[in-house]
């Protein structure tokens, strides 16, 4: 960029005003939002859900692959994903960031771009937040509130005997994502001249870079009256939320991978990988998808819902938690998903 104005000239309430000046409420609940002591919020009755999440640069995100536009639009939506997940709308976020000095204003107002832009999107109020100096590096933390009506919030461990096991979307297109823009980072830090080629793999980047969260997927639950009896997102790969579900609610599952919902993008990649697409689709991480359970009895209400894919059901305890093959072969599943079937597989 070719201004660049430092931090240190605004001063930390100048910097928040002018981050933050252009601001308007979409929420009745938002009462009163940046540029007081606190927020004050009010849900009408409603149950309140309250969610929060940690991006730091180096371990969550790379800036020399990451934009930080993308960068601001991922941070909210992480978290929305975990409001949907208890089956409630977010209403307001709170973003705290730090930041070191090779950060400019410019920098900062790209970043703050794509938080508006998520906010806008969802209909998210941003209604406080903190900046602070960090000696190195860019830390993000974001609050999310919600809102839900009297007792239709749904955890992980309500899952019941003989509920379909459901995905929304598709699956492990991050991880390759991350897998692509890896290899091109080593490859210009090897030799800068080379241009990173990505633009047949924008499915895969995309997923990880700017996730959606699955608002839908909520409003189609709420317009069918269907109340899934246990829900989470996706953050950590298939199978070790399926494991959570399945510990919580002290139940076993049984998963196919043929009904495992695959992307033809995601799979060509995993190709150029020689990586197995199932082994993504388990234990690639960051997909925000939801994974939940339902009465067998909602089937017929979700079985033209394209974005919705049943891959399983839920068993007692004591048959454990298992996948079964393509071939028909009956596998235990891990938290990583797929090693143990992949190295019986030979």
């Amino acid at each position: 960029m070719e201004n660049r104005t430092e931090i240190s000239s605004l001063g930390e309430f100048g910097l928040i005003e002018h981050l933050t000046k252009n601001i308007e409420l979409q929420n009745a609940s938002s009462i009163v939002g940046v540029g007081d002591d606190a927020a004050v919020i009010d849900h009408f009755g409603k149950q309140t859900v309250i969610t929060s999440d940690m991006l730091v640069e180096g371990v969550h995100f790379d800036l020399m692959y990451t934009p930080l536009k993308h960068l601001g639009y991922k941070s909210v939506i992480v978290n929305l994903s975990d409001i949907y997940a208890m089956n409630a709308t977010p209403t307001q976020i709170i973003l705290n960031i730090a930041i070191s000095n090779r950060f400019s204003i410019e920098a900062l107002d790209e970043f703050y771009s794509g938080v508006y832009t998520a906010c806008e999107k969802y209909g998210v109020d941003l209604i406080g937040g903190d900046t602070s100096s960090s000696h190195k590096g860019f830390i993000i933390s974001v609050t999310a509130i919600g809102e839900v009506t009297p007792d239709q919030y749904v955890k992980r461990n309500t899952a019941k005997q003989g509920d379909l096991v459901c995905v929304s979307g598709d699956l492990g297109g991050a991880y390759i994502g991350l897998l692509f823009l890896e290899r091109e980072k080593k490859i210009y830090l090897e030799n800068p001249n080379i241009q990173p080629d990505l633009e047949s793999e924008s499915y895969v980047i995309g997923r990880l870079l700017r996730p959606e969260a699955r608002k839908d997927i909520i409003e189609f639950f709420e317009k069918e009256k269907i109340t899934p009896h246990s829900m989470m997102d996706i953050s950590d790969g298939l199978s070790s939320e399926i494991l959570h579900i399945s510990n919580q609610s002290d139940l076993g599952c049984v998963i196919y991978e043929e009904r495992l919902p695959i992307a033809d993008e995601m799979k060509n990649a995993a190709y150029k990988f020689q990586i197995d697409p199932t082994a993504c689709a388990l234990s690639g991480g960051e997909d925000y998808e939801l994974l939940f359970t339902i009465d067998q009895n909602d089937y017929d209400k979700i079985k033209l819902n394209e974005d919705i894919s049943v891959i399983g059901y839920m068993t007692e305890r004591e048959k454990g938690t298992n996948i079964i093959t393509k071939g028909e072969s009956t596998y235990p599943i891990t938290a990583q998903g797929w090693n143990a079937f992949k190295k019986n597989q030979g």
